[in-house]
């Protein structure tokens, strides 16, 4: 059963304050968890963290950027991206470094 974001505004406009409220809660706790510009898939890159639209690990970005690439070096060999994607690459990784940690550590070619 399919809302329209009207219908949703319409019903929202019904609840009183307390109710918005506990509503808004809810909704920031679940947008909290999101990673905007990334994407899991399963089947693609492994289902690791990676860039929206792309098969470009974060962790390869991160990689990247740990080994002294700046942002334009990284743009420029990823001629797909651009700097909102990075800007959401960064944020994830900052939020997961243990798992950016791992993945460059297990695809270490070194």
């Amino acid at each position: 059963m399919a809302t329209s974001v009207e219908e949703i505004r319409e019903l929202v406009s019904q609840l009183d304050r307390p109710d918005k409220a506990r509503l808004l809660a809810m909704v920031a706790l679940e947008v909290a968890e999101a990673s905007p510009g990334i994407d899991f898939r399963d089947g693609i890159c492994g289902g690791v963290a990676r860039i929206v639209r792309t098969r470009i690990p974060v962790w390869t970005l991160e990689s990247a950027r740990r080994q002294g690439m700046t942002d334009a070096g990284i743009l420029a060999a990823f001629p797909t991206l651009n700097a909102e994607d990075l800007a959401n690459a960064w944020q994830y990784a900052r939020s997961h470094r243990e798992e950016m940690d791992h993945e460059i550590a297990a695809n270490d070619d070194d």
